[in-house]
């Protein structure tokens, strides 16, 4: 029985099977995809046959998806199969592809030789071959048209999004690439030297045994063991916040040039070379802070120099900081021996791209320096307005870089620079105040006045023909040019237009001007990095210059003057042709020059007593210049500030002339931060040249300066304010009378201003008083409706006013009507009893029984009559409470200076406070320091600690310290810069403050202007 149900098992089995096999080859309707059958690995048998249908009925599918697989030659259409069958084939599979479009399978990874075609006409069965030698069928699931389709339009999708993403790819490194190329791929090229100096000519380093000079540090004795613990206390804590400052730094700002504390962001206001780190090098080391100095080192040993952020280079900035960073911080740690040759590897590179700078027809500085190389190997000259700071600062580090490294070129650059000065300085009329210098100066080397000069000699017709071309307008707005400069302007214009590129820009934009510090785009370069050309001698008189196809007026102009002038010019070509007489240093100013210690002077002169300490006492002219300056200073500029208490103390003035000082000179009474400075280089030169007075005059005005932190309700000094000077320094007793004549200009004018202003005050009430009775007057006869009064005789002082009777007649039956607002009439009227009359339009006040409209309103009867304020009388009560304030009075001389002392918060002493804000400077406590080191008075130290107290408390951020925008305000809104020279001077200032004596001794070192010690020479 259970036999039985086997066999029919069996039997359905079979019939489901031939069955499904007739269904196989007669159903026409059922529709696939030709595909190819992917052999395993291991199929060996020429018996191998994929199975393969043509799809049928494609009309429908889009006519993007080509399916219909081409047949091989002799296959018939499976419609035919039931009349004939035939032999299964096996397809070529040299096609891999379905009329163009891809198979939905891959073929084996194995390399295979073609199948060859057999005729076998049914599959292989389990007994014709061996498990190992059957090949492995597989076929892929069947897929409706539809489904295919989906799947199509999916890979098409997926396609585009994969382009998509490749050209989205493909702009981004475009754009980096771009980006790249903007920042980083303009890189600094050595130029070929042009105006090239003989090796004979190169001025070398004073040679010999460095001079005695006087010791310029107090003989320290042993301190007790409280004064010690005090010292010591004081000390950590400028340490805690050098570090606060130096972890904010290497938090937020790392490699950059400066942290924005309050931010806790950075910001690279020079070149992006991590000023602040470069800065601090020596100053972590002083500290003891060698962990992070170490870090330091390795950072700048990257920094490229050879690639900036900006477009030009700010020479005096990157000199003291950087290159002054790199030599104080490799003298510091121990020089040669010290084995940190990388610092000064790093000074080597970066002087080397700052010695393009002096490359120049009389070799002075190039002051913001294009180093890119379409700016670098042209010919170029120094501004025509240097500032005199820049120019005269560059010594130290130069002949410090010279001294380590036996190369005499660095010293020849700035000794040129002394040599000079020099010369203007001992010039017969060289300066208005002899001794010292303007602030700004012309480092041309080319004489204009005597070009002009030449030029009036030309013939008047001549001079026609140039002005003709010269007269055209100029439309180069922002500066004066004179006629020759206008012709220069004129010819830039035509060479913009006829050969663009020339100086690398398009000449579509207006040129910078020639002293402009801010960068510049690729396309419009710094006016000192346009291209000069030179020619010097005879042969600039006799070389035509080669005209462009417009002659332009520069070209006419200097044809004429090479016929009339027999002196032997060179021509530079800037902004066209021009005509160039050699000349020294002058002035750069227009007319008016203005002589200080302060901004854009003070470091020119702090340079001349150092400089002289630092190359041993072996060149002499710095001390002869010094001297000189020190003279000047004395009689010119130092004056005694009038103050409460009487404290006896000196500042340094501005003072501006024509050119005749004892005549047209104006003098402020300036106290600027920068100023300070000045007591510490006073009391170091009066050590090392032997001046006892000039160590006093150092004494008091750093005294002055702490004068002025003590004084400001925040304990920090401001950048800038005014004071009242004394006119007998000897004896100047506070006077609170003359301040407050200072604090008000107008104070002798007070007191007519107020006479006059009750005088017509009380005239304006006379009239109101007239007038107030002339309209009662008026608007009483109108309500008593009569004539009697209205056709008096005026009075004495009175207008004849006439109403028509029967004009008031109306206008009452109106209003009795209630017709609403009265109709205006013309009434003659007069607001001055001595002026004629003048017509007013009127409305009339009568007493009704009816309620009536009134400008806009309506009023009862009864109710009182609504008049202007010209119209209210002055009486009894109205007249004003004398208790009570008049705002519009004048102020008296008292009542000016009581608001002005609260509204601006000035201390007594002071007149004017221009710059309310503190950056974090550090000359006042330099001065005071120097004056401790210079005396051995500790009192020096007890000042300098109330002065970081108060700065500390003021500036303190949790990232480190920020400048403050108002000292006069306890608690001022900060403004998130911190200067690299917090690090680098003024905390490095406050540690030696408190540091034992011996370190950076005045007598074995010397500070250049960023506070970077370098070592003195050893005397015998």
């Amino acid at each position: 029985m259970l036999r039985l149900r086997r066999y029919r098992v069996y039997l359905i089995i079979t019939a489901v099977a031939l069955l499904l096999l007739y269904r196989m080859s007669q159903d026409a309707d059922w529709e696939g995809l030709p595909m190819r059958i992917d052999y395993g690995a291991g199929a060996k048998s020429k018996s191998e046959a994929p199975l393969s249908e043509p799809l049928r009925n494609t009309d429908h599918l889009p006519e993007t998806l080509d399916l219909q697989r081409k047949r091989p030659q002799g296959q018939r259409p499976l419609q035919d199969q039931e009349k004939e069958p035939e032999k299964i084939k096996i397809p070529d599979l040299k096609e891999p592809f379905v009329d163009g479009d891809q198979a939905d399978y891959t073929l084996p990874t194995t390399t295979r030789s073609k199948p060859e075609p057999t005729s076998v006409d049914k599959l292989p069965s389990e007994d014709s071959a061996t498990a190992a030698d059957a090949p492995v069928v597989v076929i892929p699931d069947r897929k409706t048209p539809h489904q295919v389709w989906e799947e199509q339009a999916e890979l098409e999708k997926q396609e585009k999004l994969r382009q998509d993403g490749q050209q989205k790819q493909t702009t981004a490194e475009t754009k980096t690439r771009a980006t790249t190329t903007t920042t980083t791929t303009a890189h600094w090229q050595k130029p070929t030297e042009i105006f090239t100096i003989a090796p004979e000519s190169i001025i070398s380093l004073p040679t010999g045994k460095p001079k005695a000079i006087p010791k310029v540090q107090h003989g320290f004795k042993q301190e007790t063991a409280e004064a010690r613990d005090q010292r010591e206390g004081r000390l950590a804590k400028v340490k805690s916040e050098m570090k606060r400052a130096w972890d904010g730094y290497r938090s937020y700002a790392w490699m950059h040039d400066e942290l924005s504390p309050v931010t806790q962001k950075f910001r690279d206001p020079f070149c992006g070379w991590a000023a602040t780190l470069v800065d601090a090098l020596d100053t972590l080391w002083i500290m003891g802070m060698k962990e992070e100095f170490e870090e330091a080192v390795q950072a700048a040993a990257k920094i490229d120099f050879t690639t900036a952020s900006r477009m030009e280079i700010p020479v005096f900035e990157t000199t003291i900081r950087y290159l002054g960073g790199f030599l104080g911080a490799y003298d510091v740690s121990g020089g040669h021996e010290g084995g940190y040759q990388i610092l000064l590897e790093k000074a080597v590179e970066l002087a080397e791209i700052l010695m393009g700078v002096f490359d120049t027809p009389n070799r002075m500085p190039i002051l913001y320096y294009g180093w890119r190389p379409s700016s670098t190997g042209r010919p170029r000259r120094a501004a025509a307005g240097a500032n005199l700071a820049e120019l005269g600062s560059l010594s130290m580090e130069f002949t410090r870089l010279a001294q380590l490294t036996q190369e005499n070129k660095y010293y020849d650059a700035i000794a040129r620079i002394t040599d000079a000065l020099e010369e203007w300085q001992s010039r017969p009329n060289g300066t208005a105040i002899p001794g010292i210098f303007p602030e700004s100066v012309d480092a041309t080397g080319c004489n204009r006045t005597a070009a002009r000069d030449a030029e009036i000699r030309l013939s008047e017709e001549e001079a026609q023909k140039v002005q003709s071309v010269m007269d055209t307008p100029d439309d180069y707005t922002g500066r004066e040019y004179s006629q020759k400069s206008k012709a220069s302007a004129m010819n830039k214009k035509v060479s913009d237009s006829s050969h663009v590129g020339k100086t690398g820009g398009t000449g579509a934009g207006k040129p910078k001007s020639l002293n402009s510090r801010s960068a510049i785009d690729d396309d419009d370069e710094d006016p000192q990095d346009r291209p000069l050309t030179v020619k010097t001698g005879a042969a600039a008189i006799k070389q035509k210059p080669t005209a462009p196809e417009i002659p332009s007026a520069p070209d006419l102009y200097q044809q004429m003057m090479i016929e009339k002038v027999t002196a032997e010019p060179y021509t530079i070509a800037e902004l066209g042709t021009e005509v160039c007489y050699p000349q020294g240093l002058t002035s750069g100013g227009w007319g008016r020059d203005s002589f200080s210690m302060g901004g854009s002077q003070d470091s020119t002169y702090e340079y001349f007593p150092k400089q002289y300490l630092l190359l041993g006492g072996l060149e002499s002219k710095y001390r002869d210049m010094h001297l000189k300056v020190a003279e000047a200073v004395k009689k010119w500029l130092l004056y005694r500030p009038m103050v409460p208490g009487d404290r006896d103390i000196l500042f340094s003035a501005k003072l501006t002339t024509m050119g005749n000082p004892l005549e047209d000179a104006l003098t402020e009474y300036e106290v600027t931060h920068l100023t300070c400075f000045l007591g510490g280089m006073f009391g170091m030169a009066g050590k090392i040249f032997d001046d006892p007075m000039d160590v006093e005059i150092g004494k008091k005005l750093t005294d002055g300066c702490v004068w002025a932190y003590e004084t400001m309700p925040t304990g920090i000094m401001p950048e800038g304010a005014t004071v009242v000077p004394c006119s007998n320094a000897g004896s100047c007793k506070w006077n609170e009378t003359l301040w407050h004549q200072y604090l008000d200009p107008l104070w002798n004018t007070r007191e007519v201003q107020i006479e006059d202003y009750y005088k017509r005050k009380a005239e304006k009430k006379k009239e109101a008083a007239e007038q107030a009775a002339l309209e009662a007057k008026e608007n009483a006869a109108l309500a008593s409706g009569g004539d009697s009064t209205m056709h008096q005789s005026p009075a004495a002082g009175e207008t004849d006013t006439k109403v028509s009777k029967a004009t008031v007649e109306r206008e009452s039956e109106v209003l009795k009507r209630g017709l609403g607002t009265t109709p205006h009439e013309e009434l003659e009227t007069s607001s001055n009893d001595n002026s004629p009359p003048t017509k007013t339009t009127k409305k009339l006040v009568l007493e009704d029984s009816l309620d009536f409209n009134l400008a806009g309103g309506t009023r009862r009867v009864g109710a009182p009559v609504k008049k202007t304020n010209a119209q209210i009388p002055l009486t009894d009560e109205d007249e004003e409470d004398p208790l009570k304030p008049d705002p519009h009075k004048p102020l008296s001389h008292e009542e000016y200076i009581a608001t002005r002392i609260k509204n601006e918060k000035i201390p007594g002493g002071f007149v004017t406070i221009n710059h309310r804000h503190y950056i974090l400077r550090p000359e006042a406590i330099e001065s005071v320091w120097y004056m401790y080191r210079i005396t051995g008075d500790t009192t020096w130290q007890d000042k300098g600690w109330r002065m970081f107290e108060s700065i500390i408390a003021a500036t303190q951020t949790e990232a480190g310290h920020s400048a403050v925008q108002d000292v006069l305000t306890p608690g001022s809104s900060k403004s998130n810069e911190m200067e690299s020279f917090w690090l680098a001077e003024t905390l490095k200032y406050f540690y030696l403050l408190y540091s034992t004596p011996d370190v950076i001794s005045l007598d074995d070192w010397v500070l250049n202007t960023e506070a970077h010690p370098f070592k003195r020479p050893t005397a015998t």
